[in-house]
């Protein structure tokens, strides 16, 4: 694929908005926050791509997920993408920067709602689910330093569950199993708020609601990207002005032979999958 920047202003405004927006993830896992991009923004043509074959990201090197990100980029630019919303933590830490000055288009990323968190407990302490990758970077460190000085944060990487998702086991003992493990530390240091920081995890929450009782909060960021991804287009004049539901077009390469069935499962509805 062309590594040459695309420019968004290539195309008039009128036109341009009528574009869709592109959503990905290192897998399918993004697709929790396509859904609260899709409830809010119902007339917004969407395509999302799971890079299935290389998830997780969490153990790879910062160059390792560039490449893979601008490859994924290229291909949904070169489907008239007018946003790109990069539906992962770790990928935002490692790639995000480097996305946007090679892009001129609008470009959302994630992070784990440290600052949401940090508000919402009572008693200073919060607990954060994620990937190795995510709270090893840089973008972590750098959200404890501007949230979490006046609370108590407790990570757990959790090894395992991302290719739980991947596999469509949402509720099988394996899972489960490993949500308890997870969750565990987190509940004996005390938190009573809870950070989902990966995008994935949004579909195990009823196990993890589970494991950690009712009087513990859990905060995922997907409605708070979708909203921040409104207001972003809104202010470029790029929101479409169609009125009818619009199509979501999905492309996956895993190599399980249930991927289409898993996307469907996630995603709620029929849906068309391609191979990318």
């Amino acid at each position: 694929m062309s590594a040459q920047t695309i420019k968004s202003n290539e195309t008039p405004v009128d036109k341009y908005a009528e574009k869709p927006i592109a959503v990905f993830d290192s897998g399918v896992g993004g697709i929790s926050v396509l859904k609260h991009i899709h409830t809010l923004l119902p007339n917004e043509q969407l395509l999302y791509v799971a890079d299935s074959k290389y998830a997780p990201y969490g153990n790879k090197t910062a160059a390792e997920i560039q490449a893979r990100c601008f490859e994924i980029a290229e291909f949904l630019i070169a489907k008239n993408a007018k946003a790109l919303v990069v539906a992962c933590n770790t990928a935002t830490a490692a790639a995000i920067d480097a996305m946007r000055a090679r892009y001129s288009l609008p470009i959302i990323g994630m992070e784990p709602a440290v600052k949401p968190a940090a508000a919402a407990t009572k008693n200073g302490i919060i607990g954060v689910l994620a990937t190795t990758g995510t709270l090893k970077s840089a973008q972590f460190a750098a959200l404890l330093e501007s949230y979490g000085r006046n609370v108590k944060v407790v990570t757990q990487a959790c090894v395992g569950l991302v290719e739980c998702v991947e596999r469509g086991e949402l509720d099988t003992d394996n899972t489960n199993a490993l949500v308890q493990q997870y969750c565990a530390p987190l509940l004996a240091e005390g938190a009573d708020t809870i950070v989902l920081g990966c995008t994935h995890y949004p579909f195990i929450k009823p196990l993890i609601e589970q494991a950690v009782g009712n009087n513990v909060a859990i905060v995922d960021t997907g409605a708070a990207v979708a909203k921040y991804l409104q207001k972003k287009l809104a202010a470029q004049d790029l929101l479409t002005t169609v009125e009818a539901e619009a199509n979501v077009a999905f492309w996956t390469n895993s190599q399980a032979d249930n991927s289409a069935q898993v996307i469907e499962a996630l995603w709620g509805a029929k849906a068309e999958v391609q191979i990318f």
